[in-house]
């Protein structure tokens, strides 16, 4: 596995292809069948043997460890190709993207440990996302540096011809679009991942469920044309802004880097943990709340679609643990590091506010990350209460309240959230954005443990 247990999507790996013929030739080579002796270890490492024509067989091995940005993955193969990475090292990834079942957790073959033991001896050097470089020359920052400018011109190239399909779209209006279906979004899609900008890729996928999705799509349709115009114009301009804002910009279309500064230990308060699904990919986001230093933080969790992801952390414990921030504005996301013991009950709470400043706390969100969908909040007192044909949350003694997301409304965890209330005031944590709260975990007055809604 890497940081966190986190494989990377597809549409990350073939984000790393050189080129369009790298991209197919591993796609074909991202099933069991060419692979023998697959397996990873929970420090990174991913390894296989790949058969090739004529009985050649080819051993492959990437270090996943190395954080996905500019220059790639670290990894070596004996095929000869010059390419950077080669088609086996993409195949082997595409493998691990599809879960434990695909590529299991084991011991590394000998001639993999030698391998990893030796970039072990070697201090890696960064390109611009801040990560090492890919291949067998890793060590060499020179050609690390070249990785990362061509990487970042093929970013440049897709964001620019992104805004022209964007400017054309506006030209011949957004009506046009529920017309021309999912293909012509999806093509565009492609086009990003061939520009090795991932994030691009999976906005445009985005853009492409709003046409015909109700009343107000064009509304919606053109905020998230709006939104997308913003990061091509961030990219393309990212050396004029301030350093945090152009880390949120890198992290935005698909560079991510390593965690920066020193890590953080505290017991930390499990607040949430809910999944989210797509047809490739299922996400846990795991929040949590230092009781010393008051931060709250998301850690982020991969599984291939229909598995759950390998971490799990039980609601309403607290785990006393270091954690590292990523770069980036808001700060929010952060890798878990090493634990000192395993989770244990524990009667604390975070602290809470009302439903005026948890709005207010998300437009000041918005300042350091344009494109953030919510921020989590923990409301202190609030009734759930019917608003016409949904929900809302209103605070108990004041005459202001937060509307539930309409995918909140539909969830089971509203009943139980009325339940427990039972129209006295509750204690709710959940995440505040620009469609309303999403209710995740509350408390009910008094004493009591934390219910998972």
């Amino acid at each position: 596995m890497t940081q966190q247990g986190v494989r990377w999507t597809a549409d990350q790996v073939l984000a790393l292809a050189p080129d369009a013929a790298s991209r197919k030739a591993g796609s074909k080579l991202g099933v069991a069948g060419p692979w023998s002796g697959a397996g990873s270890s929970r420090e990174g490492a991913v390894w296989g043997v790949c058969g090739g024509s004529g009985g050649a067989s080819y051993r492959t091995v990437v270090d996943t460890a190395t954080p996905l940005g500019a220059s790639g993955p670290a990894y070596d193969c004996t095929c000869p190709s010059r390419k950077s990475p080669c088609k086996h090292a993409l195949g082997l990834l595409l493998l691990w993207t599809a879960g434990e079942a695909a590529v299991p957790v084991g011991r590394a073959p000998d001639w993999a440990e030698e391998w990893g033991a030796g970039r072990r001896g070697r201090a890696p050097e960064t390109g611009e996302a801040g990560t090492a470089g890919a291949g067998s020359g890793s060590a060499d920052p020179e050609a690390a540096r070249r990785r990362a400018e061509r990487r970042a011109e093929r970013i440049t190239t897709g964001a620019t011809e992104l805004e022209q399909r964007l400017a054309d779209l506006l030209r011949a209006g957004l009506a046009t679009t529920e017309q021309a279906g999912h293909g012509l979004w999806e093509e565009t899609a492609a086009r990003m991942v061939d520009a090795q900008a991932p994030g691009l890729a999976a906005r445009v996928r985005e853009l492409g469920t709003i046409p015909g999705s109700g009343p107000d799509w064009p509304v919606r349709l053109l905020e998230e044309c709006a939104l997308l115009h913003l990061l091509d114009q961030g990219w393309l301009h990212r050396d004029r802004l301030p350093q945090a804002l152009a880390a949120t910009v890198r992290t935005r279309v698909g560079l991510t880097a390593p965690p920066a500064g020193p890590p953080l230990r505290d017991h930390w308060l499990v607040l949430a943990q809910h999944d989210t699904h797509d047809p490739k990919l299922t996400t846990r986001r795991i929040w949590l709340h230092g009781t010393a230093s008051g931060r709250t933080a998301l850690v982020l969790s991969y599984g291939a679609a229909g598995r759950a992801p390998g971490l799990t952390l039980p609601v309403g414990l607290a785990l006393d643990a270091e954690l590292s921030a990523y770069p980036g504005g808001g700060r929010q996301r952060v890798a878990l590091g090493e634990q000192f013991g395993s989770p244990v009950p524990t009667t604390a709470r975070p602290p809470g506010m009302r439903t005026a400043e948890a709005a207010a706390r998300y437009g000041e969100a918005l300042r350091e990350d344009p494109w953030q969908e919510s921020v989590p909040v923990t409301l202190d007192d609030v009734v759930p209460t019917p608003d016409g044909t949904s929900w809302q949350l209103a605070d108990a003694d004041g005459d202001t309240a937060l509307p539930l997301t309409p995918a909140a409304a539909a969830r089971p965890g509203l009943w139980r959230l009325v339940a427990l209330s039972g129209g006295a005031p509750v204690k709710v944590f959940g995440e505040c954005g620009h469609r309303g709260f999403t209710p995740l975990t509350a408390w009910p007055a008094g004493e009591g443990g934390a219910v998972r809604l």
